[in-house]
């Protein structure tokens, strides 16, 4: 078999977020035949090769690779893991889906509502939240009070915000109670929605996203999941090349 950098190997398996298993290289938790490496594109043969982390030997070929659709609600949080003991959406993800080391694609901060995927395929993952792919998301938001046109075209333009300028945005004010407006994005900066209001002073009661590249949420009802098809993944991975 072809060796593949190591990061490459441990995010395919399913085993965590490409930053969360960076970050696991980083802090030399992982060894390869029984020496800590901290290079991310170290060679290894998943075949042959002893990979451990934290001590404890990896199989890096997951059972089987799956991705969800989850109509994420209110009042969980996008990790696998929390100190203060927060719910997590894996907490409420169906029985038979908890063993599959599945991992979310991306975060929706606590507050937040709407499609979330979450997958073992960490190919797939990578494809869908690096930002050279630029997969859209759309958004729908509720805030207190109306933009003006000046403050619609800086949204659409682009803000400065503490990591840099946003890139251009699609903005449509819109008649969905309790929303008022629909925003689209291709970044997944953190809480990147709520900073982008708030940089022009409006306060986000509610944010709801819809879209993800070419998947609607739909029908799908708050808190339900729903397996991807081949063909929604192949239609995915089309538009990541």
């Amino acid at each position: 078999m072809k060796p593949e950098p190591l990061l490459k190997a441990l995010t395919a398996a399913g085993l965590g977020s490409r930053r969360r298993m960076a970050d696991a290289i980083k802090y030399e938790r992982v060894t390869v035949n029984g020496q800590v490496t901290t290079d991310f594109r170290h060679p290894v043969d998943t075949q042959k090769d002893k990979i451990a982390l934290d001590g404890r030997k990896l199989n890096l070929k997951p059972e089987r690779t799956i991705t969800l659709m989850l109509h994420k609600p209110a009042g969980y949080i996008s990790t696998l893991s929390d100190e203060r003991g927060r719910e997590k959406v894996t907490d409420i993800l169906p029985e038979n889906y908890r063993r599959l080391r599945l991992y979310p694609v991306g975060r929706l901060d606590k507050d937040s509502t709407g499609l979330l995927l979450l997958t073992n395929d960490g190919n797939l993952a990578y494809r869908l939240t690096h930002p050279r792919y630029e997969h859209e998301r759309e958004y729908l938001v509720q805030v207190e009070g109306k933009l003006k046109s000046e403050e619609k075209r800086r949204l659409e333009q682009g803000v400065e915000l503490d990591d840099g300028k946003t890139s251009p945005a699609r903005v449509r004010e819109i008649t969905a109670e309790p929303f008022n407006y629909s925003l689209t994005i291709h970044e997944g900066r953190k809480r990147q929605v709520r900073c982008m209001f708030a940089h022009l002073e409006y306060r986000v009661l509610a944010l709801k996203r819809v879209r993800f590249g070419n998947l609607n949420l739909g029908t799908l009802p708050e808190g339900r999941t729903r397996e991807l098809s081949a063909r929604e993944i192949r239609s995915l991975l089309s538009r990541a090349r």
